[in-house]
Order: structure tokens, then sequence, then C-alpha cells
């Protein structure tokens, strides 16, 4: 292997996530196979970002078959890009749409897991806001005027937006902070920002502001965000909404319809050109999006938007639509994967394998025999089995591979999307025992 050394820490961060069946933040590079079409289309989408359009992907994939981790590795090559990346995982509590507090959830967890290229682990809300300011008190110092009256000029642009007067009193209450060293209004600045003020009083008191982010603007925040993190130097934002399926779950029509609608606000603005700057990923199974019961397919129009080309057939392919279906790995794709993983678990160092080539050979035989085609398919049984069998291989240096092949137990990743959600959050009633029973289908309960 030509792959260099890696570092103890990032080594054991890999090896700790695979173990636990999750993706590690970081090290993507140093176990990535297959998929070239699939990353060289969204490299274009990311440079048509940075060039000040828009895009969104529906990643959609098997349960087990990568798309988190797929996700990441985007994400990875959109910080490389000196693009801003906020990421968050959609779950019963957080919400693209909601009447409960939701969808703020939601997008503060975005605004707290916001990254650049110099604060991949997230955080980095303060040290955008910082550069605006930098690159403004640079100008002013160019022109002979006062950072105010250039910050000033710069957030002009954002007054169009929805909320994007207060945006801009709050960006210029952060430099009257940092220009009288008051710490307390710059934390009170980025409070906001994140969406942390529950109260429109608090935030009037605070920062002389009348709006805070609530359920009904989040998107409208995105946008705001996405334009200033322009006017701070960067290229543009990508939003990674990893488990929508999620919204599938949930048992509350109404609600699960409301979330849609929102997606397809987001989708019209992306595919007509409204939006700038901003790029969206969304991370779902194939029932999230085909089920014209509860699926994507259930709402009419984005079905018709999201509908595949027709002419993807006999091996065609077709990367340039908003759906991104995820490609099998190949069984040489993965006996590539296993290496790597072999590798990384060595530290990078060819004398240190713990398993022959012959050996990977064999324990995929041995996957292949237990789970069928499923292994490469949904290969996150396969690698989290792997990483465990060369686990005990280290700390049992005495037994040897052949005597452990048989005692690796590989099942088959089962897909829990079926099991509804329990849905009465504030604000949301729960279908009544007629809705349910009637289903999609309105007229069943109709009478005379």
């Amino acid at each position: 292997m030509s792959t260099p050394a890696i570092r103890p820490r990032e080594r054991d961060a890999i090896i700790q996530s695979l173990r636990a069946g999750v993706v590690p933040r970081t090290g993507q590079q140093h176990f990535q196979v297959g998929r070239v079409e699939e990353v060289k289309a969204l490299i274009a989408d990311l440079d048509r970002i940075a060039d000040g359009g828009a895009g969104i992907r529906f990643v959609i994939g098997e349960f087990g078959s990568g798309k988190t981790f797929f996700l990441y590795l985007i994400r990875s090559i959109a910080l490389e890009k000196r693009l801003v990346t906020v990421h968050a995982d959609l779950t019963p509590d957080r919400r693209l749409h909601a009447s409960g507090g939701q969808a703020r959830a939601f997008y503060q967890e975005l605004a707290r897991n916001m990254s650049t290229r110099s604060k991949p682990e997230g955080g980095a809300m303060p040290s955008v806001v910082e550069r605006f300011i930098t690159t403004a008190i640079e100008a002013a110092r160019e022109r002979g005027v006062k950072p105010e009256v250039v910050i000033r000029e710069r957030l002009a642009t954002l007054s169009e937006m929805v909320n994007g007067y207060d945006f801009a009193e709050v960006i210029a209450a952060y430099w009257k902070g940092h220009d009288t060293g008051n710490e307390t209004l710059k934390s009170d600045a980025v409070r906001w920002l994140r969406g942390e003020f529950a109260t429109r009083t608090d935030a009037r008191s605070a920062l002389g502001v009348r709006t805070i982010v609530d359920d009904g603007n989040v998107y409208d925040q995105l946008k705001l965000l996405a334009r200033f993190v322009r006017l701070a130097g960067f290229a543009g934002t990508v939003v990674c909404c990893d488990e929508l399926v999620n919204l599938y779950k949930l048992a509350n029509t109404k609600a699960r319809n409301t979330n849609y609608e929102q997606i397809l606000r987001i989708l019209n603005d992306c595919l007509q050109g409204s939006a700038e700057g901003i790029g969206f990923l969304m991370g779902g199974t194939p029932e999230f999006l085909m089920d014209t019961r509860k699926g994507l397919y259930s709402y009419q129009a984005l079905q018709s938007r999201l509908a595949e080309n027709r002419f993807i057939k006999d091996g065609l392919v077709d990367y340039s639509g908003p759906i991104l279906r995820l490609a099998n790995l190949t069984p040489e794709d993965l006996f590539v994967l296993l290496g790597k993983l072999r590798h990384v678990y060595a530290s990078g160092v060819a004398e240190r394998y713990l398993i022959p080539d012959e050996g990977l050979q064999a324990f995929m035989l041995h996957c292949s025999q237990k789970i069928g085609d499923a292994y490469f398919r949904t290969p996150r049984s396969t690698v989290t089995a792997f990483v465990n069998l060369l686990a005990v291989l280290e700390q049992n240096p005495e037994v040897s591979w052949q005597q452990l092949l048989d005692q690796v137990q590989v099942m088959p990743d089962t897909n829990p999307d079926l099991q509804p959600l329990d849905d009465e959050e504030d604000g949301e009633q729960p279908a009544t025992e007629t809705e349910t029973k009637a289903g999609d289908d309105e007229l069943t309960s109709f009478k005379l």
C-alpha cells in the first residue's frame, strides 16, 4: 500500500466509529472506495455553488449502504473548496417544519455544526463573523473611512431578504462589541445567529432587534446565512441533512406533508435559481423517496419534479438530476475497502498487517455464504465484523485468522424505517381513528 502513515488519534477515531457502526467525522479519505462518478457529479455541484449558484441533491441508498459516509465525504471536499458547511440529522425533535420548536431545534443543530476548513469539527460561527469584520476593517483602512461605514454598505444587500434588516443589525452589534471590547454584546450576537434566543423580548433587550429564529423562518434564515457567508469571503454554503427517513416515519399525515411542502419550496428555489450560493444534500432510503403513501412520492408536486429520467435503462446512467442513487459496491471495491481498513488498523505500516490478502478473500467468501450479495450492497455490517476481527487478532496474537473466521457473525442490516414515530408533539395533533383507517384517501370517509 502506498497510503501514508496515519496519526494515532485519527486512527483510533476511525476504528472506534466503525466498530460502533457509525461514520467517523474525519479521515474518510483513508478508506474511500468506488462511486467515482457520483463524487464527480457532486464536485460539479460544489463548483456551481461556489460560482454563486444553488443546488439540491437527494442521496438515496439502502439502509447501511453508506449514505452518511458519502455525505461526510462530500462535506470534506466542500471544506477544501473554501465552502462553509452546516449539517444535522433529522430526528423526532428536529424537523424542517413544525409548530412546537422542532424546526428551530433543527436550525440550532445546523448552526452549532457550522464548519470551515480551519474549523472542520464545527463551532465556526464566531470565526465567520470575525472574518467578515476583519475584511471590512481592512477595506475601511484602504479607503480611509470608518469600519462601520463599510460594514453597513456590505450588509445593505441583506435588507431585501426576510429578516435581513435585523440580521444586519445583529452583525453591526457584533462589530460594536468588537470595537468597544464588550464580550457580552458579541456573545449575544452569536447567540442570535445560532437561533438560541427563545423570545423576541430577550432579543430586543439584548440587541435591539424585533425578530428571532423560529419555526416559521428557518429556511429564510439559512438563505440569509448563505449570503452573509459569501460577504465574509467564503465561496458558499452547503447544508447537509441526513436521516430524512424520520419524516417518512411521522404518523401524522398533516405534519409529514408540511415538511414535504418545505422540501418543495427548497427544491423550487434551487432549481429555479432563486437561491444564491447555497446547496442542499439530503440523505434518505428508497422507501422515503418512492413510497406513494408516505414517501416524497406521496406529494404529487414532489413526485413530478423528482421523477427519474425514463431513458435510464440498459446500463445507461444520468447523474445530473436531483436524485442521486448510490451504486452498489462491487466485490472488487469491497476487497480494496477491506485492504484499506487493514492498513488503517496497522497505522499505515505494512509490516503490522494482522491478516494477509488471502485472509481478505476468505473473509469475503465467508460473508457471501452468510448473507449473500448484501455483504457488498450494504457493507456496514461487513465492515463492523471485519474491524472486530482485527481487534481480536491484535489482542490475541497466539490465535490465527483461520481459527476465528468461522466464528465471525455477520448479520444483514434490517431497515427500521417502516416503524412509525409516535407523533404527538405540541401543536400537532395525531390523526384521528377515522383518518388512520382511511389512510391517504379522503373519499373513504366521505358521507352524505
